[in-house]
């Protein structure tokens, strides 16, 4: 049977963690997923993270990548926003 759908572990740091209360999510979507969907999802779940939408980087198996990325089955997504301190 063709597979229709991807499982992704999504790590979660700095405001997407304390947003979430956890540092990693195991979600499903469908196939020909993007990191930007995801982020679209994640935003829709909690809207308070759209400002962080434009300066998030994103990395998938530990590889920097852009948001257009297509994401496979069994990747490891990370959100990586600005970081602030001393």
């Amino acid at each position: 049977m063709a597979q229709s759908s991807i499982t992704i572990t999504i790590k979660l740091f700095a405001i997407y963690q304390e947003v979430y209360g956890v540092s990693e999510l195991i979600r499903e979507f469908p196939l020909e997923t993007t990191v930007s969907d995801v982020l679209s999802k994640i935003i829709e779940e909690h809207p308070q993270l759209k400002k962080w939408q434009k300066i998030t980087r994103f990395s998938v198996n530990y590889q920097f990548v852009e948001a257009d990325t297509k994401l496979q089955d069994g990747d490891e997504l990370v959100f990586i926003p600005p970081v602030s301190g001393g």
